[in-house]
Formats: C-alpha cells, structure tokens, sequence
C-alpha cells in the first residue's frame, strides 16, 4: 500500500484523485492534505473520509474555520497546518507519493521539498518545473522519481515505453486549440473572460482555461516536455487535434509514431502518476472502436497564438526567462478577468515583460531565491506595463 499526500486536494486534479484512489482502498492511504483555501467544507470533508493525519490551508487566517469544521466532520484529532509554508512542510514529511495539484509558480517549494524527501512526485504543477527548471532536475535523485500527470506528458511517458530513448526523433503535444480555435487575431480582440473560460473538452480551475484559451499552457508544456525527456525544442512539435482523444505521440526514428489514446479526461493521467509504473484496474472507460468517428489534426496558428513560438524562445534562452513568462502571465490573466484589459493583451504583455528582462539580464536560476525574485520582478514589471496601457 501507498502512502500518498495530495497537495491541491480540492481543485480539479485534487477531486479526481479523491475518486481514483477511493475506488482503489487497498492500494493507497492518504497521510495528508492540502488545499489553498477557496472550499474548506470540502477540505474538511475529504480530510474525515480518507482518515488523514494532517491537512494544510495556504491562506493562514483560515485556520480556525478548517479546525472547527474537521471537528463537525468527526475528524478533530487531524493537525492543522496553515499559511505560505504550509503545502511545503507536507511535502517534505516523506510520503510515497506526493500528487502536486498546485496551480502556479507556488508550487515550487513543495515540487522541491517531496523531490529532497524521496518521494515519487506525481506532477500535475507544471509550473514549478518549467520555472524552477535545472533546480527540480537537479534534485531528483533518481530515474523515474518525478512522474507526469499532465495528460499530453502521461501520453509521452506511456508511448516511451515503446523504445529506447535514443530512438526518439521527436515529441508531438497534441493541443485542442481552446474555445477559439480557427479564429484569426482580429477575431480574438473582443473576446470575453466568460467566452475564455469555455473549455470545449475539459472542466479546469480560471487560470489553467484561460492558458488554454490563449495557449500559454501549452507553452509551458512544450518547456515541461524539453525538461522532462531531455529532448531539443527542434524535436517537439505541437498539432491541433480538437477532440483531444489523442494525448500526445512520439515518432521514432524508423518513422513509426506511438500515440496514447483515450477519452479527454484526467482520470487515467492522474491513476497512472499515483501507481506507476503499474496500471489500475477500471480507472475510465476505453474508446468505443464500433463507432464511427472522425479526429482531425491542424497546423498550429502562430500568428493568433503568438505564445507557443514565445515559451520557445524563453525555453531556448533559458536562466530565468520561463519563470519571468509565467509570473508575468499570471498577473495578465487576473487583469483579463478583472475587465483591465483584453485578451490579445495578455501574451503581449508577457512578451514585452520578456523583452524587458532579456535586456536586464539573465537573472541568477541557481538558487529558489533567484528563480522567487526573478518571478516578482516579472510581476511587478507586467503590473507597470498594465497600469501605462
């Protein structure tokens, strides 16, 4: 049996692993919990069903309200850890797998803290590795230790199983083009933040829907992909495939291509990251082959999209540049959906704030400190653009 920590428990990734590891009692046991504090009644419910030991809140003034719902829920003797630090210490206490479910760069330190621990890291934060880069590689210290739960990575990961890694020619991430697919750039300027959030295949928390929208993340993916398989960016492609029933491929160098296939949803990512390198059981149903069905695949529009070409040109430049990409888009999305600015804005914003920090200089990636300051750097400089915009 597994020990597991879930980090994000209440979120999308967080809920579907509740699921998958509730049908599957006699595989995992959650030691620990932690969420940022949005739906503590759900926190303190997942807390007494799955008998945890521990549960953290990010938001530190939250603490009395989780402690008196635990003890409504008959989970009273449960300790209770809140503020910035909290997901980080709960990380780092040694539990087989520690699902990283975290949305942003915040999940930095608790990536570290279960990677320094020992434990597998099943990883659904992909942006503590695109910013925290040669730091998270640094400190894995084994092969197999961080396993991915982005579904378009759990597809890569599945397909490699296929043949050695000197085989590999090239990655293909399959991308579903968001809820504007097929629009021209002029037809994005006055799209709405309701419109964004209208993700065609998948149920994601605002800041992921919105990266899927505007494509930021699978930017990010294309970064996580190189950092992941040690491949050159020259060697990852990114398709339009809309039904997203294939995940990702990998062509090898005899020209055949692996693909993983299933339907467009997380369940089978997530199970596959909590269990590896062993398949569950029934974790979703399989594709109907006695249907007729048609799944197309579409060149990448990088005039519409500018901001897969970016993440590769900050990916290349490396440093600090992906945590100044992130941060910087983070901030962007916030304003989006605050009304402050439009859609087309937020990858340009990103891309002057890029602009701007390449000409500041590198930064210094060697350090969490560096790589923290380098984040808040590119925030407050986005903020500064958006406030003169």
């Amino acid at each position: 049996m597994r020990s597991v920590t879930l980090l994000g428990s209440t979120g999308s990734i967080g809920t579907q692993a509740v699921d998958v590891i509730g049908r599957n009692p006699d595989r995992f046991r959650v030691d620990a919990l932690s969420a940022g504090g949005s739906d503590l009644p759900l926190l303190a419910r997942q807390a007494a069903t799955l008998g945890v030991r521990a549960v953290a809140v990010a938001d530190a003034a939250a603490r009395p309200a989780l402690t008196a719902l635990l003890s409504e829920a008959g989970a009273d003797g449960v300790e209770v850890l809140a503020g910035p630090d909290a997901a980080t210490d709960l990380a780092g206490r040694g539990s087989n797998v520690v699902l990283n479910g975290i949305t942003g760069s915040v999940g930095l330190r608790p990536t570290l803290a279960a990677l320094d621990a020992g434990s597998t890291l099943a990883l659904a934060n992909k942006e503590s590795l695109v910013v925290g880069g040669a730091l998270v590689k640094a400190a894995v210290r084994h092969e197999g230790q961080i396993v991915p739960v982005d579904s378009e990575h759990s597809a890569i990961a599945q397909s490699l199983r296929s043949g050695a890694s000197s085989e590999v020619r090239k990655l293909v991430v399959t991308a579903s083009g968001g809820p504007f697919r097929g629009r021209s750039r002029d037809e994005l300027r006055d799209v709405t933040p309701a419109q964004a959030l209208r993700h065609p295949n998948f149920a994601m928390g605002r800041v992921v829907t919105t990266n899927s929208a505007t494509l930021v993340n699978k930017g990010l993916e294309v970064i996580e992909a190189h950092l992941l398989f040690d491949l050159p960016f020259s060697a990852i492609d990114v398709v339009v495939h809309p039904q997203q029933m294939i995940h990702s491929m990998v062509e090898f160098v005899d020209g055949s291509t692996i693909a993983q296939a299933g339907p467009p949803r997380m369940l089978v990512p997530i199970a596959f990251g909590l269990s590896w390198p062993d398949r569950l059981p029934d974790v979703d149903v399989g594709i109907d082959w006695t249907q007729a069905a048609s799944w197309e695949f579409l060149p990448l529009d990088d005039d519409a999209f500018p901001a897969v070409r970016l993440a590769r040109q900050v990916g290349e430049a490396g440093g600090t540049h992906p945590a100044v990409y992130n941060a910087a888009n983070e901030v962007c999305v916030d304003a989006f959906h605050d009304g402050t600015i439009g859609f087309l804005d937020i990858v340009d914003t990103v891309a002057a704030v890029v602009e701007a920090h390449a000409s500041a200089g590198a930064g210094d990636a060697s350090s969490v400190e560096g790589v923290l300051e380098a984040d808040a750097w590119a925030r407050a400089r986005a903020a500064e653009i958006l406030k003169t915009a």
